[in-house]
């Protein structure tokens, strides 16, 4: 039987470190009848924290997908991480949600990760709410935060309720709709609380907000704009409708307030996500894309009837094993069913299919549109996958992930844990499709290449402690690359003689420089068979396997073209084999004659600075050797767009974050490999050669 979609809320919770994110989970959990007792965060008890990063840190690394009931209406949460390292969680949640709630500290206010979040939202166009947290708080201003999303968000906050008492006298909401006030007199208990008459005092700023209420919401309806002009005043029903309407297209976002650790003001907020939060069908549909990433013109509609499309949005290691988060977008998924992953072009059956709560877990037999559900042990499936009807195949439109940036070194302390790492590393590329791992050819150490420093440490922390594998770090390492600037013509002669069959392969050939971009480009134009063509792709692959070791620094070459035009065989002696290593030897002999230059990666930085500090940060990039390529000023500050070495960028957020007073926040993402020069080049040279140097002894 179909369930109803519209009473699916799908909703996200994001917010700035520290704004009161999983506590707010939890008590939603709490209300809902899914804990009995809710943990702290501070006490490092969450439930939805169940990593030890997130115990002892306190953040939320990973974002955890539960489900609840509310009246009726069934809540699929995601709790998603506030950290700007890990703001690729925040984009893959975002891509599966269909409503969120965007959580504030009432004291600290609209940091610059909410920025990005808030921003990140508004690109995937999701709807909000806002929730005021930790009124009770020293500093606590709610009405100062509802004037800061105006300002430094440039959004429209549709204050909904209103706080009796801040601070220590934090008591209750006044609800701006019914007129009434809400108090909880036990702190412990947020089911306690008793619907009263505001407090006398209180009239006038109730009418006054209440005006500003209905004035907003009306805008969504002519007729009662109309009526309300002529001095009628609408029905809560038709208000709710219109409230509705305007969250649905972003005009507002209703913004709601309380405290969740003194349990105060959730069941309103969670009351609205029912009224005001769109269900499954009333989001625009997921593109689809046929094999080759084309858009068909076609859409996953959400309905149990269309043919299966779901997407992995997040994979997990827990103690059960290996979890795939799935949301699926229509049809129905059963136990038991074949599905294709269009990504590997391979089936897969589903085993074991759960509904999430944090750490816990119930069995399911099937899920269907709207629904968001893990399976267990699924084999070649990764974050961005679509799994899809055999018979019926399609893609959705895939997540795009950034390609790592910075890399360092890391070695076992001891042999034993080598066998380990590999196995830890192997779980940790799944689960996240921004860190890679690669093996150094020269050295033999494996590197790691992450999003930035932050990324990197917490991936040796969970490498440490999750995993237990125990390993000493290098320090961070810039992805360098090889070019070459000059046409060489050579020749080269690989022979050899020593009893039985010996070698022999000569080349006579051309190594130029090639498009920025080509990458390595073979031709031949041998003609009379002096090079007989079955020893062409030798040649052609002993080059090849040369061009991850530079002349230079042993960096990868990158855009250069090998003709081979002339040579000559010998009719017992050539092989394939001795054609490819007369390449080999080639290579090593010409690529020094090329004019060979180091290049380094460029990044594209975008920063985003309060207006006073636009200097110092243009100076500070100036520094790095940035080239600034535009600053455009907007609601909340000012965002200078940068090109700048990479090598020059480490260690930057921490002297951003001093120049702006901790409100400057930046991206940045590869654009392309420039030249290096003369000075920074040595550098690099003179570190390689050392490293070679270490690694021989």
């Amino acid at each position: 039987m179909a369930a109803d979609l519209s009473k699916y809320r799908n909703i996200g919770i994001f917010a700035h470190v520290d704004a009161g994110k999983t506590t707010t989970t939890e008590r939603i959990l709490k209300l809902t009848g899914k804990i009995h007792k809710s943990g702290e965060t501070h006490d490092g008890e969450s439930t939805m924290d169940f990593m030890d990063q997130e115990a002892e840190r306190g953040i939320t690394i990973q974002s955890a997908a539960t489900t609840c009931e509310w009246k009726g209406y069934r809540l699929n949460v995601i709790d998603t991480p506030g950290h700007v390292d890990f703001t690729i969680e925040v984009y893959r949640s975002l891509k599966v949600l269909d409503g969120g709630v965007g959580v504030f500290c009432g004291s600290g206010g609209v940091e610059p990760q909410s920025e990005t979040n808030w921003r990140y939202a508004n690109d995937s166009e999701v709807s909000r709410l806002i929730y005021v947290n930790k009124l009770d708080r020293m500093g606590a201003d709610f009405f100062r935060v509802v004037k800061q999303v105006e300002d430094v968000l440039a959004a429209t906050p549709l204050v909904m309720v209103l706080p009796i008492g801040t601070e220590d006298e934090f008591k209750g909401v006044v609800d701006l709709l019914t007129r009434k006030a809400w108090y909880w007199p036990d702190e412990k208990d947020a089911e306690n609380y008793s619907i009263e008459e505001p407090p006398a005092e209180m009239a006038d700023q109730i009418e006054e907000w209440r005006e500003k209420l209905i004035e907003t919401a009306v805008e969504q309806d002519d007729d009662l704009m109309e009526k309300y002009l002529d001095g009628e005043e609408p029905a809560i029903d038709d208000l709710k409708k219109c409230i509705r309407k305007g969250t649905l297209n972003l005009a507002f976002f209703p913004t709601y307030c309380g405290s969740s650790f003194k349990n105060k003001g959730l069941q309103l907020m969670l009351d609205a996500v029912v009224d005001y939060l769109p269900d499954p069908t009333e989001v625009d549909p997921q593109p689809e894309v046929d094999l080759d990433g084309n858009e068909t013109g076609k859409v996953a509609t959400v309905t149990p009837d269309a043919p299966l499309r779901a997407l992995a949005f997040k994979i997990m290691d827990d103690r059960f094993g290996a979890l795939t988060f799935i949301r699926v977008y229509s049809g129905v998924m059963k136990k038991g069913d074949t599905v294709l992953n269009t990504f590997t072009g391979k089936t897969e059956r589903i085993g074991r299919m759960v509904e999430m709560h944090a750490d816990d877990r119930n069995e399911i037999d099937s899920a269907q549109a709207g629904d968001i559900i893990a399976v267990i042990g699924m084999k070649d499936v990764q974050t961005g996958h679509t799994l899809c009807d055999p018979k019926n195949p399609a893609t959705l439109e895939p997540m795009v992930f950034p390609d790592p940036v910075i890399s360092i070194a890391i070695a076992p302390k001891d042999k034993g844990a080598a066998e380990k790492l590999g196995i830890a590393l192997g779980k940790m590329i799944k689960e996240d499709p921004s860190f890679r791992v690669e093996t150094d050819q020269d050295s033999g150490e494996t590197i790691m290449k992450g999003m930035g420093e932050l990324h990197l440490d917490i991936k040796v922390d969970i490498l440490r402690r999750t995993h237990g594998v125990d390993v000493i770090v290098g320090e961070p390492q810039v992805a360098y690359r090889e070019t070459i600037t000059q046409r060489v013509e050579d020749s080269y002669t690989h022979k050899k003689q020593s009893g039985g069959s010996g070698q022999f392969g000569k080349i006579d050939y051309i190594i130029e420089p090639g498009e920025p971009g080509s990458g390595y480009v073979f031709e031949s134009t041998v003609t009379g068979g002096t090079v007989p063509r079955e020893f062409w792709p030798a040649v052609e692959s002993g080059f090849k396997k040369m061009m991850d070791r530079g002349v230079l620094a042993g960096y990868p070459c990158l855009d250069f073209k090998v003709t081979l035009y002339d040579g000559s065989f010998h009719a017992v002696d050539s092989s394939a084999i001795a054609f490819e290593l007369a390449a080999m030897a080639a290579y090593r002999q010409s690529m020094p004659k090329a004019g060979p230059q180091l290049m380094e990666p460029i990044m594209k930085v975008d920063v985003f600075t309060p207006e006073d500090h636009v200097g110092d940060v243009i100076g500070d990039l100036n520094r790095r050797r940035g080239m600034i390529k535009s600053q455009d000023a907007g609601a909340t500050g000012v965002r200078i767009k940068a090109d700048v070495p990479l090598s020059e960028m480490f260690g930057y957020i921490g002297s951003l974050r001093t120049m702006t007073s901790g409100r400057g926040q930046f991206s940045m993402e590869f654009l392309q490999y420039n030249p290096c020069p003369r000075n920074v080049s040595e550098e690099v040279i003179k570190a390689a050669k050392e490293r070679a140097e270490e690694a021989k002894k």
